[in-house]
């Protein structure tokens, strides 16, 4: 069948993809490019459940997207079912509030919100760029992290600065991890119909963390703001704090605002205050051992993420829905524990067998009997979303 989906993710550093196939069900390959930027950049391809690395010759983007074209070469078979290219695009301002397919005017829209999002958005240009150039004739489109969050009213997405700041140079709040959020609102409506129609909180728990309220299937409010640096403590970024911070860390070590920033967001978090590692797995393995620094990064991350699920709630008329989704919500029964511990106040509780004994990779409910939220382990599924998107764009041509 003819109707497998290229999707393609750049990062800063990295460049993720996979393709998709029978209606974005089955996954044909999938792989990273992972230390770009350096000598010992590297390619894994992932087909047939054996694992492929080698070397890149030139360690950028641009090589990359060559290699997965040079992959497709050798397999004619999935290379005549493409049908379509997906990017995953990190921000697309106040410009986009749906996904599209790519033209000029749509790549000279990513370029003018480049500023908001300046680690991520020449990365997902140049994969745009030798995109086009290498699969020329082939439907692409652009699925952007936050237009789920457009839906936000004025009092959610505005800072209390001048407003002329925002009116000249569009700072506000966009929110991230807006198509996982998406994906888990479409996937729980099919889990509990009409959950569309009522109030859900999830949080996203990854090395990026985020939560969302999610008011009758829209996006009412979310942590992240103008970059994905407020709101939760991470795993190596600090979420949000004083902002006066900033300066009595550029006095205290002596760095620029761009050094000191670099502070918050790569030497932060699960990572600065352990002073061990950003890995949820290491941490509790080390906290196990009896490392009190391991146990305290990891309790700091569940009290703010409790925090945030509380505060994005005040948009909801009712919690009755946590959904916990990500790398650490779906795979960390220690802080699912300690979150919902934060939270008995509002009577979400969790059935800890359930909870302790839930399979991974598998939707969950792990409710207690008296809880008066549904709590659930829902895996997400960006890639699908992606190619999902990217379908149904290519089906209105």
């Amino acid at each position: 069948m003819k109707d497998s989906i290229l999707v393609i993710n750049c990062g800063s550093s990295s460049l993720k993809f996979a393709i998709l196939a029978n209606a974005g069900q089955d996954t044909l390959m999938e792989g990273i490019a992972d230390q770009l930027g350096s000598d010992t950049s590297t390619i894994t391809f992932k087909y047939q459940g054996e694992k492929h690395q080698k070397p890149l010759a030139v360690g950028n983007h641009e090589y990359a997207v060559k290699e997965i074209k040079a992959w497709l070469d050798l397999h004619p078979e999935i290379n005549d079912s493409l049908v379509g290219i997906g990017h995953r695009i990190v921000h697309g301002g106040e410009t986009f509030n749906q996904s599209v397919l790519i033209n000029q005017e749509v790549i000279n829209g990513i370029q003018e919100c480049a500023s908001l999002a300046p680690l991520h958005s020449p990365a997902h240009l140049k994969g745009i760029d030798v995109s086009l150039a290498l699969f020329p004739g082939v439907p692409q489109a652009a699925v952007f992290d936050t237009s789920f969050h457009q839906s936000l009213s004025k009092e959610q997405f505005l800072y209390p600065i001048p407003m002329d700041l925002y009116r000249e140079h569009h700072f506000r709040k966009y929110g991230f991890h807006g198509t996982s959020y998406r994906y888990i609102n479409q996937q729980l409506d099919k889990l509990a119909p009409g959950s569309d129609q009522q109030g859900v909180l999830v949080a996203h728990l990854g090395n990026g963390a985020s939560t969302c309220a999610i008011n009758k299937g829209k996006s009412s409010d979310t942590s992240m703001g103008i970059t994905p640096l407020e709101g939760l403590m991470m795993g190596t970024r600090s979420g949000s704090l004083d902002p006066s911070l900033l300066t009595f860390i550029m006095k205290a070590k002596h760095l620029s605002a761009e050094e000191a920033l670099d502070v918050l967001n790569k030497k932060s978090g699960l990572l600065g205050v352990s002073e061990l590692s950003n890995d949820c797995r290491t941490l509790e393995d080390a906290m196990i051992s009896g490392d009190e620094r391991a146990k305290l990064a990891l309790d700091m991350f569940a009290v703010r993420t409790a925090k945030y699920l509380v505060s994005t709630a005040t948009t909801l008329e009712s919690i009755d829905h946590l959904v916990f989704t990500g790398g650490i919500g779906e795979n960390s029964v220690y802080l699912r524990n300690a979150i919902c511990q934060q939270l008995r106040a509002f009577n979400i509780k969790l059935d800890d067998s359930l909870n302790n004994h839930a399979p991974r990779g598998e939707v969950s409910n792990i409710s207690a009997e008296d809880s008066h939220t549904q709590v659930w382990i829902i895996p997400t599924n960006e890639e699908l979303m992606i190619a999902m998107d990217t379908i149904s764009l290519i089906q209105g041509l």
